[in-house]
């Protein structure tokens, strides 16, 4: 849809992917901001006692969501947990108010909620610790009136709806995260290979920042991946091929900056270059034209195949004493090579 270019101006960084990644946190601090608006607005308007649950209520099931891919799972666990929670809780205030036995009450009490902590440990654990806590918040020590446990259960569905309603409002993308991430890594891969083919020391703190960044940049996108495959319906086994691609890369990187040939020789030296020439260019081009396709969705040369390595008619001992090395840097072709088709095949789903 064409929208008018002063209107497109000013909703651009809602709909500019990057932009979107890039400030995530403020638009789901926004988000919240006015869901949060809503349900006092609601409440007070209606006049419904106890209405700050439904402010709590809103807090607990979306203030911790950001990545829509896992929005819909994880608000329906935490929307269950709270119902379930509120159910026990007004169950044990019309015992307290009509049968009085206040023994029972705390009985019934740490029973149930010693059954939820036991189901608290495991999958699930949130839900049933969400519904422990809503115990309380419904029945307080027993001593609650049904009336009040009446309304603070509407209040929680009323908090429980609105959160659905905004947490689908400008839809934050675990996919918009897993690009630009991996980019990003990407990126640091080339700016590592660099140093590796330039001489740089290995073990300064700048060589080192780069690897312990990139070995936090796998982990991220790790965790972002079931929320992706979800969002974009890419399989789990496509995305983990990927990630391994990547990871491969990384650990190639590493032996490379650990087995680098030190040729006093500038002859030698020379002909080290020469003979990596070809190498050192794929990696180079791999390297940052998936990172620009990954960040502007500009994917059409991911397609395009690269040039063959060339014939190298070198000296044979110079080979031979570097044959390993070299053998580590056309895996890493390879492996850049597999990982930029499989990108470029994926490209549909992920580039949104």
């Amino acid at each position: 849809m064409r929208l008018p270019p002063l209107l497109r101006r000013f909703l651009l960084p809602v709909l500019d992917p990057y932009r979107r990644y890039r400030y995530a946190k403020l638009i789901h601090a926004v988000r919240v901001a006015l869901g949060l608006l809503a349900t006092i607005a609601l409440t007070t308007g209606l006049n419904l006692p106890h209405g700050e649950w439904a402010s709590v209520t809103m807090l607990v099931v979306i203030g911790g969501l950001q990545h829509h891919g896992n929005i819909g799972k994880k608000a329906a666990e935490r929307a269950i947990g709270t119902l379930i929670g509120a159910g026990v809780g007004l169950v044990l205030v019309v015992q307290q108010a009509y049968l009085g036995m206040s023994w029972l009450t705390y009985l019934g009490m740490s029973v149930v909620c010693g059954y939820f902590s036991y189901h608290a440990i495991g999958k699930g654990g949130y839900t049933a610790l969400l519904a422990a806590i809503t115990v309380f918040i419904v029945a307080g020590h027993g001593d609650n009136h049904v009336s009040d446990g009446l309304w603070r259960t509407v209040d929680i569905l009323i908090g429980i709806a609105l959160a659905l309603a905004f947490s689908f409002a400008i839809p934050l993308y675990a996919v918009y995260s897993w690009r630009y991430n991996l980019a990003s890594a990407l990126r640091d891969c080339a700016t590592l290979y660099g140093r590796i083919i330039g001489g740089q020391s290995v073990t300064d703190d700048e060589h080192l920042k780069l690897l312990g960044r990139l070995n936090s940049t796998l982990l991220q996108l790790r965790s972002l991946m079931p929320s992706v495959s979800k969002e974009v319906r890419i399989s789990m086994t496509e995305l983990d091929a990927i990630q391994r691609n990547l990871r491969m890369c990384f650990s190639t990187l590493e032996i490379l900056g650990n087995t680098r040939p030190n040729l006093s020789d500038p002859q030698a030296r020379e002909q080290l270059q020469q003979l990596l020439k070809h190498e050192h260019r794929q990696v180079r081009i791999q390297l940052v034209g998936m990172a620009r396709a990954l960040q502007s969705g500009a994917t059409k040369r991911l397609g395009r195949p690269l040039d063959g390595p060339p014939s190298s008619t070198l000296d044979t001992s110079v080979y031979s004493a570097l044959d390993g090395y070299r053998l580590l840097t056309r895996q890493l072709v390879a492996n850049l090579n597999e990982m930029r088709q499989r990108l470029a095949k994926s490209a549909e789903h992920w580039k949104i």
